[in-house]
């Protein structure tokens, strides 16, 4: 018989790996993620890998029902950790065993489980509850809407707490399985490819799944009464679009540009890569609100984006932002620029393709229109704080330094950049700091201080450093006296009416 030797050290470390934890080698985990704009936003401790919501929902009286089932892994021992969530809850569950629970704050549910977790541990996590999602608010603040018909959860950076439970900020994103029950004649619509549609004693359930990774604020739910369109795009991703019935004089316009998401998606497809996701569409519920937002696979429009008539130019930025801020999210809210930057420059592309004016006209527009002394120009794309996160200098100086840098690198890698950016950094999260240095890196060029003019310093830039003949269309504009008014691009219209396509 062989017997192995242990060393003393070796049986010593062993003898320590069989000793229990005591209590106090376990902590709570932190009531934020760390993100410098939103302390309060996410939770530390734990990592959510997939979210079960099982919802009955009640249109006439706005109550909502549900059971959220989360698959967890601990990331430090954990004695206590918290959720994100605003409705009144009635039992949590940890590992199969009731869990002690507790409100603090705005929204933060605080959770003791029976047996503390360890760090690598696994844990389901089960929270049974019940509320009106429309009786909820942070600070005056909402992201829940109410409709004729029903409601709708969309918002940033901010939504999921009115409706389930979540760790809720981009940084922890997962899969999700989002099954709603509501009264015949009513359809509920949610992310992903809808797996089933069942119907028992007066109640239609739909049941949705979002397979690839998913931040929490772009989950959505919308509850009414639709027409529901259903294609294939030249690849053959699902298309599913729908309008609330009662749209009035907006339905032409809603259906007239978002029916063209196939066309879209093809072509942002060519600029920016494959599509990441297993779906593609957008839903127009009837809403007072004016923004859009660009919830994974199902976008939501308000019905005022087509007040005006068809505006494909806010369906091009909002599924511009499946590549650039859905499957490549920020690291931190201080980092919306790789969102809006991008998402506003994918219109100027757009322009270009339709011939309605180029990048660069529509560069040299924005940069005369906005003199020095323009509050414009005190906003910092790369870091605008909070009160400035959705601010117009955000989405418009943001394509600028995309077009500055496009004329910097040329054309090839420029492109280049678009496509592998989004491949490399595919269901991840990234900075503004990772961008510079992925640039630098395909190009070959220092580029820290061009994306320090453009995102970072708060004034004009000088003529000088200016996105080509914006220079020379300054100077033209001088020229012709300080009355003068540059004419801007065909395609300006619509995009200026993006502007607040966020700011709900």
């Amino acid at each position: 018989m062989h017997r192995r030797l242990i060393v003393p050290g070796v049986l010593a470390a062993s003898l320590l790996l069989a000793v229990p934890a005591s209590a106090a080698d376990f902590a709570p985990g932190a009531p934020g993620i760390g993100d410098a704009y939103y302390p309060a936003s996410g939770n530390g401790g734990y990592d959510v890998s997939h979210y079960d919501l099982r919802l009955t929902y009640q249109p006439a009286t706005d109550l909502l029902q549900g059971t959220a089932t989360l698959l967890t892994t601990a990331t430090q021992n954990l004695s206590r950790f918290n959720l994100d969530f605003g409705l009144s809850v009635d039992e949590v569950l940890v590992n199969g065993k009731k869990a002690a629970f507790a409100k603090s704050g705005s929204q933060e549910l605080e959770i003791t489980p029976a047996t503390p977790l360890k760090q690598g541990q696994s844990a389901t996590v089960v929270v049974r509850y019940a509320g009106k999602p429309s009786s909820f608010s942070v600070d005056g603040y909402t992201a829940w809407q109410r409709t004729p018909d029903g409601g709708v959860a969309a918002q940033e950076p901010d939504s999921a707490a009115w409706w389930f439970p979540s760790n809720d900020h981009p940084l922890d994103k997962a899969t999700f399985d989002v099954s709603v029950s509501v009264p015949d004649g009513t359809q509920a619509i949610s992310n992903g490819v809808l797996q089933s549609q069942t119907s028992k004693l007066g109640w239609t359930r739909y049941s949705w799944r979002s397979n690839k990774p998913q931040a929490t604020y772009l989950t959505t739910l919308a509850v009414g009464r639709f027409d529901i369109t259903t294609d294939t795009t030249a690849n053959g991703l699902p298309i599913v679009n729908a309008y609330s019935k009662d749209l009035g004089d907006n339905a032409g316009a809603a259906r007239a540009s978002v029916e063209r998401t196939g066309e879209v998606v093809d072509w942002l497809s060519g600029v920016f890569g494959p599509y990441p996701f297993n779906a593609v569409g957008g839903y127009v519920p009837n809403v007072p609100s004016g923004f859009a937002l660009e919830t994974q696979t199902r976008v939501f429009y308000s019905p005022r984006q087509f007040a005006r008539g068809s505006n494909v130019s806010v369906v091009v930025h909002e599924l511009a932002h499946q590549w650039y801020g859905d499957s490549v999210s920020v690291k931190g809210w201080k980092d919306i620029w790789l969102n809006e930057g991008f998402a506003s420059y994918s219109q100027w592309l757009w322009s270009e393709k339709e011939g309605e004016g180029t990048a660069q006209e529509l560069a040299d527009y924005v940069y005369a229109v906005h003199p020095a002394d323009d509050p414009f120009w005190t906003v910092k794309p790369g870091d605008p704080g909070p009160e400035n996160q959705f601010a117009g200098a955000v989405y418009d100086r943001g394509a600028l330094a995309l077009q500055a840098l496009r004329n910097r690198i040329g054309d090839e890698d420029f492109f280049a950049i678009l496509k592998g950016w989004p491949a490399e950094r595919a269901y991840g999260n990234a900075s503004v700091a990772d961008f510079v240095a992925y640039a630098e890196r395909v190009s070959g060029e220092r580029l820290g201080p061009l994306f320090d003019t453009w995102l970072f310093q708060p004034s004009k830039p000088a003529a000088g450093s200016a996105p080509a003949s914006a220079a020379s269309a300054s100077a033209s504009a001088r020229d012709a006296g300080a009355a003068a008014v540059p004419v801007p691009p065909k395609s300006w219209k619509r995009i200026a009416a993006t502007h607040s396509v966020h700011g709900g």
